[in-house]
């Protein structure tokens, strides 16, 4: 019998969300069915002699321990750091795609944490780049809310990313901007009150399909986050993904009434699925 969380989080009955490669994964049941600055030097003045270059030493990665843990879509990593840039909505322009795994460090240099693997339930890993340092780079973490994981140089490769997505929850809307330029926006559903759609920082994981005429048959965009409060979720959906799916009563648009997910009109949830990829950075504000 699946884990919780590879049940149907956006299903309004258990439904079975299938990935196109075979693999099983679901969300939760998501409402009701109806529901130096320079130095100037003046000419005359004689140049400083340069200061010998000193490059400071690569900060090494310490060996992973045996038993380190793989994330999963059921289960998210610990002691990661949180995402010092959560409500940033620059774009992020390179994902990246670990060739086998890559263990997650808390800090360049520091503690490993977690493996990263290639796939995750079937969905091809690539997480969005969010810093660079020292040949080491920051990417987000799935499986887990507004954190981040530092990976060393080697084993891995990156990708270009072009779209952006940015929702706003106090205007119920979400945005899509490819290479910088606004390409469209809809007016759609949030998360309610007691399920609260996760803000912050998150990423497109890929698609999963949705069956029943309530999502019109589309495929869902799979998000990395998951729900903020899950205690407040029925039991069999406390360890959830949120996603962007369509949603078939159009009354439920501009209004705060899913468990978390973004309900999206039928044309504007075809557009999405037809544009973005895996690796798509969502920073969702409040």
């Amino acid at each position: 019998m699946p884990s919780p969380r590879t049940r149907a989080y956006l299903a309004a009955t258990t439904v079975a969300a299938v990935l196109a490669t075979g693999a099983v994964v679901g969300f939760a049941r998501d409402g009701d069915p109806d529901a130096t600055a320079d130095r100037w030097v003046s000419p005359s003045a004689s140049a400083p002699a340069p200061s010998p270059s000193v490059s400071a030493p690569p900060l090494v990665a310490a060996k992973p321990p045996a038993g380190l843990p793989v994330i999963e879509y059921s289960s998210g990593p610990a002691g990661l750091p949180a995402d010092p840039d959560q409500d940033s909505t620059q774009a992020l322009t390179r994902g990246l795609h670990p060739e086998s795994r890559v263990a997650l460090y808390d800090a360049p240099g520091g503690k490993p944490r977690a493996y990263l693997p290639s796939a995750i339930s079937g969905l091809r890993t690539v997480v969005p780049i969010v810093e660079e340092r020292g040949g080491w780079v920051a990417v987000l973490v799935p499986s887990v809310n507004r954190r981040i994981g530092w990976v060393p140089p080697g084993g891995w490769t990156t990708e270009t990313l072009r779209d952006q997505l940015v929702a706003h929850l106090s205007e119920h809307a979400l945005v899509w901007l490819r290479d910088g330029r606004e390409q469209q926006r809809w007016t759609v559903a949030t998360g309610s009150k007691s399920t609260p759609t996760p803000v912050g920082r998150t990423y497109v994981m890929g698609k999963t399909r949705m069956r029943g005429d309530i999502y019109f048959n589309l495929d869902a965009l799979v998000l990395g986050s998951i729900p903020e409060e899950p205690e407040k979720m029925a039991s069999a959906f406390q360890l959830a993904h949120t996603g962007i799916h369509a949603w078939y009563k159009e009354s439920v648009f501009g209004q705060s009434v899913s468990n978390g997910c973004l309900r999206m009109p039928k044309a504007a949830q075809q557009k999405l699925l037809a544009e973005i990829p895996a690796g798509t950075t969502l920073t969702v504000l409040a």
